[in-house]
């Protein structure tokens, strides 16, 4: 009877094993067959279904930055329009592009879309005539490395953004960070190449992890566009202040000894500076750069489908994928994680907001120096102030992460501005007693964005207006072409003789 039970015993596990290792070899042939390449991509491909036969399972996964319905705290793939959020914004970049539109960034598959929607880029009849340059393509397509390899890259630059609607039409994909014969991670914007250079570094020495950071960095960066480059005078380049650092108070000095200034405050007339998104240089100061941890590790974290393992392009808030992006390190319950997170958030907006409050104050206080009849010469000081703590204020909310990324430096930077304007201030108010005015500035009504752009005089309803009729017109003529354009591509099927 012993002898039979045992007999029974492993009879059961030998067909339990034999299930195992069936399901391992089958696993493996998975493995085995699941890239086999279907075409052959050539180097400037910037479609990325054409990638996707290659690889089915990272290209369905990236067709999920459609979703748009994750929302957090101050980010997520929401539609929001922030100006509606916080009126103050207005004023404070008067005379800039931001006054008229700004909106909650949406997944990579809305680059394209967003930017032509955007009340920023105006609403150009033909080409030549829009008000932004080419340049403002940089970050949102894979034809632009394409343009920039067939045209050159300054050739790329120059020009309006309108002069290239028609080329740029396939949104932030696969050609934007992979080489098309090794997959391997590739940097495709010469500014991030340039900085490095400028810094004494080598960019082709970076390790395969640092790089899952670094190609991010191509976009998410703090830049600027340079008209005295050598060679290409006149022609909006685009650079990265880190020839000093990316500390704040490095690419300010940048920024201050070359006399750069993004726009000329409409109130203050200060030469101010615009914080793109320096979403790289406040990682860097974070406890997840110092142990390593990459971009890609929590936004791009690894995921199985069928017993493969392969990165989630679905490039989102790591929020909405906590169990792959932050449960792998951390074993805290999912939402203790999310608070952890909104905590750092909450604190450094409760700041934010409060030195937003005085910077606002202190452009509508200067237009009123000025309308006193205070000089150049009297105004100087007060006016790098201002621009000094709005870049801090800038750096701090337009790196949208950053609260989270590096808290502590977010406290820091907001601080110091902080420091600055109140020293600002207090020079304007003594300018304006000089000047005879010895009471509070009266603020105006800015509490809804309507107000607010009203007070700096914009005619929104127009742009809307203008805006409409460019999407009627000219898009369905630029995709008209870019699909006659894209037809004569060559995409070459993979001889399995080969």
């Amino acid at each position: 009877m012993k002898n039979k039970v045992l007999f029974i015993v492993t009879a059961i596990v030998v067909f339990l094993l034999g299930l195992l290792a069936s399901s391992i070899l089958n696993r493996k042939n998975e493995a085995k067959y699941k890239y086999v390449p279907q075409v052959n991509i050539s180097e400037n491909e910037p479609r990325n279904a054409e990638w996707g036969k290659n690889f089915p399972a990272e290209y369905q996964s990236f067709l999920q930055t459609s979703e748009s319905d994750f929302a957090s705290f101050q980010g997520g793939s929401a539609m929001r329009d922030v100006l509606h959020e916080d009126s103050r914004l207005v004023v404070l970049w008067a005379g800039y592009g931001f006054s008229k539109d700004y909106n909650q960034g949406r997944g990579h598959q809305y680059a394209i879309e967003d930017l032509q929607n955007s009340l920023r880029t105006g609403a150009p009849k033909g080409k030549g005539d829009g008000p932004m340059p080419a340049t403002c393509w940089t970050c949102k397509s894979p034809d632009v490395p394409r343009l920039m390899n067939e045209k050159g890259i300054a050739e790329f630059y120059s020009g309006k953004w309108a002069d290239k609607g028609s080329e740029v039409v396939n949104p932030i994909g696969c050609a934007d960070c992979h080489d098309s014969k090794t997959m391997k991670l590739t940097i495709t914007r010469p500014a991030l190449v340039e900085a490095f250079q400028e810094m004494g570094k080598d960019i082709n020495l970076a390790t395969h992890q640092e790089m899952r950071s670094l190609v991010c960095a191509q976009c998410h960066v703090e830049y600027y566009f340079d008209k005295k480059v050598p060679g290409n005078e006149g022609i909006p380049y685009l650079k990265l202040p880190w020839k000093n650092g990316m500390s704040v108070e490095a690419m300010e000095k940048y920024y201050d000894d070359i006399n750069f200034k993004d726009w000329t405050h409409k109130l203050s007339r200060a030469p101010m500076l615009k914080a793109q998104h320096p979403g790289y240089e406040t990682y860097l100061t974070g406890v997840h750069a110092d142990r390593g941890v990459s971009c890609a590790d929590c936004h791009m974290p690894y995921k199985s489908e069928g017993g493969q393992k392969f990165t989630d392009h679905h490039i989102q808030s790591p929020l909405n994928n906590v169990a792959n992006a932050c449960q792998v390190c951390h074993r805290e319950d999912a939402d203790k994680l999310k608070n952890n997170v909104y905590e750092r958030q909450q604190k450094a907006a409760e700041n934010r907001l409060k030195l937003e409050d005085f910077l606002v104050k202190a452009h509508v206080e200067a237009k009123k120096a000025w309308d006193l009849g205070a000089t150049e010469e009297q105004m100087q000081d007060i006016l790098m102030d201002i621009r000094h703590a709005q870049w801090r204020w800038d750096y701090a909310a337009a790196a949208h992460g950053a609260s989270f990324h590096s808290p502590v430096e977010t406290g820091r930077v907001l601080g110091s501005g902080f420091t600055i304007i109140q020293e600002g201030r207090i020079k304007l108010a003594r300018l304006l007693a000089d000047l005879g005015y010895n009471k509070p500035v009266e603020m105006p009504d800015i509490s809804t964005k309507e107000k607010a752009q009203a007070y700096i005089g914009l005619d929104v309803e127009k742009m809307k207006k203008d805006k409409e009729e460019f999407k009627k017109t000219l898009v369905p003529q630029w995709l008209e072409a870019a699909k006659k354009r894209e037809a004569g591509y060559n995409t070459k099927k993979v001889s399995m003789n080969n």
